[in-house]
C-alpha cells in the first residue's frame, strides 16, 4: 500500500475522482508496494484501482492506452524508503569519509529497484525469493551485481553478512530466467585476487550469456581507514599482473563467445604503467560507469569531433586562454588531448593542473572525486586566464555542489575567475574548451 500524494489536474486518474490523501492498495487486483509494482501493472490498458480514502473501499476502473500513464504523485519516486544497505564491506568508500560531510553521502544504498531504474550495483543481500520472483516476473533487465568473489565464505567475510554466500545462487536464477546480468569485482590486495579472482572469473564466465560484462576494480583507498580491515593499494607490478590474468580469460572469452565479458578498469592500467585498449576491447563500453574505457572512449570522441574542425572554427573566438582542473589519474589524457586543440585551433591556449587529492588522500587520484577545498588552495594565485574548467563528475548530480560543499560560485569568488563544469565525452569538452555550443 502506498499513499497518494498528489493528482495531476486533467489527468485521468483526477477524471475518475481519485484524491490526493487515498492509499492504493491494488492494481488489477495485485499488491502495489513500489515503483515497480506501479509500473508493471500500470502498463495494463485497462486498470482496476482499489483505494483506502478513510475507513472506506472505493473501487475505481479506467481505460488508457499501454503505456499512458494516469497522472499520480507519491512522497517518493520510489513510493516507498530506499533500503540502506547491509553489510559492512572491508572496503566500503563510505565507510572511509571524513565525518562532517553533509549527510547524504553517508547514506548506504543497496536497493534492487536502483539497479534497474539507475544503473545501481547492488550485493543480492537485501533480496529474498519473493523479490527475485519479481524480477523474474517482470522481467527486470539488465540486473547489476556487485559480486567480488563467487567463494561463498571469502564473500561473507568480505562484506560482513552471514547471507553474503548464501544470495550468490540468486544469480543463477536470474540468469536461467533470461535476465541480463551485469558484474563488478573489487579487489582487495591478498584477499579476493590471485587464485580467488581466477575462481570468480570461471564462476561468471559460466553464466554466459546472461552475465554480459565484468568490470575488475582496485579498491578506492582513502586516508581515513582508522579501526578499518587493514588494505593496501596494488603496487605497479601487481596491477599488470592483474590485467594479465584478467585479459587472460577474456580472451578466452572472445574465442569462445565473441564477446571478452572481463574488463579491468582504466586505473589498474594506469597503476601498471601500461598503455590503454583500444575500443575493440571494450565492445559496446559496457562498464564505462565504472571507470572501465572511459579515456579510450574519451580519446576516441575527441578524435572524431575533430572531423567538424572547421565548423568549430567559425564559432570559435580567438584568442581564448583557459585553464583546466583535473585529477593525477586523467592529467596526462587532458594534456594530451589539450595540446591536440591547440594545435588545430590557432589563438587557443590551455593550462591543464593536476590536482592532488589531500581530502581523501593521494591515492584518490579520480577527478571525480575532487574537491573544492583542494582545487581552490592549489591553484591560489594562479593566473587561471578566461575561465577555469572543472569535470562535471565532481558535482552533486544535478547541482553545483562539490563534495565538500563548496559551489561553483564559491569556487569562482574565491580563485577570481568564471569556474565552468566540462563533461568527460568528446563534444562536451570540446565545447567547453573553445567556449562554443555547436549544436544549441
Amino acid at each position: 500500500m502506498v499513499t497518494i500524494t498528489g493528482v495531476e489536474q486533467g489527468s485521468r486518474a483526477a477524471r475518475h475522482g481519485v484524491q490526493a490523501g487515498d492509499i492504493l492498495i491494488s492494481i488489477n487486483g495485485r499488491e502495489i508496494r513500489d515503483v515497480l509494482d506501479y509500473r508493471f501493472h500500470l502498463a495494463n490498458t485497462t486498470i482496476e484501482l482499489v483505494l483506502h480514502r478513510g475507513a472506506e473501499l472505493v473501487n475505481v476502473t479506467l481505460h488508457k492506452r499501454e503505456y499512458d500513464d494516469i497522472g499520480l504523485d507519491f512522497e517518493t519516486p520510489l513510493m516507498d524508503k530506499k533500503q540502506r544497505c547491509e553489510n559492512k564491506c572491508i572496503f566500503c568508500f563510505i565507510d572511509q569519509l571524513p565525518g562532517g560531510m553533509r549527510e547524504t553521502l553517508y547514506f548506504k544504498d543497496d536497493d534492487s529497484r536502483l539497479s534497474f531504474l539507475h544503473g545501481n550495483y547492488i550485493t543480492l543481500t537485501n533480496m529474498h525469493e519473493r523479490d527475485i520472483d519479481r524480477i523474474i516476473e517482470m522481467h527486470i533487465s539488465p540486473v547489476n551485481i556487485s559480486v567480488h568473489t563467487t567463494n561463498p565464505e571469502l564473500r561473507c567475510f568480505m562484506l560482513h553478512n552471514k547471507r553474503a554466500g548464501e544470495v550468490l545462487s540468486y544469480m543463477r536464477r536470474l540468469a536461467d530466467a533470461g535476465i541480463t546480468l551485469c558484474g563488478q569485482i573489487v579487489l582487495c590486495r591478498g584477499i579476493n585476487d590471485g587464485a580467488e579472482l581466477d575462481r570468480s572469473l570461471q564462476d561468471l564466465k559460466a553464466l554466459y550469456p546472461a552475465m554480459s560484462s565484468v568490470s575488475i576494480v582496485p579498491a578506492g583507498l582513502t586516508r581515513y581507514r582508522d579501526k578499518l580491515y587493514e588494505l593496501t593499494p596494488y603496487t605497479p607490478e601487481e596491477s599488470a599482473r592483474i590485467i594479465e590474468q584478467v585479459n587472460r580469460v577474456g580472451d578466452e572469452c572472445e574465442r569462445e563467445f565473441g564477446k571478452r565479458i572481463f574488463c579491468c578498469a582504466d586505473e589498474l592500467y594506469l597503476s601498471a604503467g601500461l598503455p590503454l585498449p583500444g575500443e575493440a576491447y571494450y565492445g559496446d563500453y559496457d562498464q564505462i560507469e565504472n571507470g572501465v574505457g572511459m579515456i579510450t572512449s574519451l580519446c576516441s570522441e575527441v578524435a572524431t569531433e575533430l572531423e567538424y574542425a572547421d565548423e568549430y572554427r567559425e564559432k570559435f573566438n580567438a584568442p581564448r586562454r583557459i585553464s583546466i582542473a583535473t585529477g593525477v589519474a586523467a592529467y596526462d589524457t587532458v594534456c594530451k588531448l589539450s595540446e591536440q586543440l591547440e594545435c588545430t585551433f590557432d589563438g587557443l591556449q590551455v593550462n591543464v593542473y593536476r590536482i592532488i587529492n589531500h581530502f581523501f588522500g593521494e591515492t584518490i587520484t579520480v577527478a571525480g572525486l575532487l574537491t573544492g577545498k583542494d582545487i581552490s588552495e592549489q591553484l591560489a594565485g594562479k593566473d587561471l586566464g578566461d575561465c577555469l574548467l572543472i569535470p562535471e563528475n565532481a558535482l552533486r548530480a544535478g547541482e553545483d555542489t562539490l563534495l565538500d560543499d563548496i559551489t561553483v560560485p564559491q569556487l569562482s569568488k574565491i580563485l577570481g575567475v568564471p569556474v565552468c563544469p566540462s563533461a568527460n565525452d568528446g563534444v562536451g569538452f570540446i565545447e567547453s574548451i573553445l567556449g562554443v555550443k555547436l549544436c544549441d
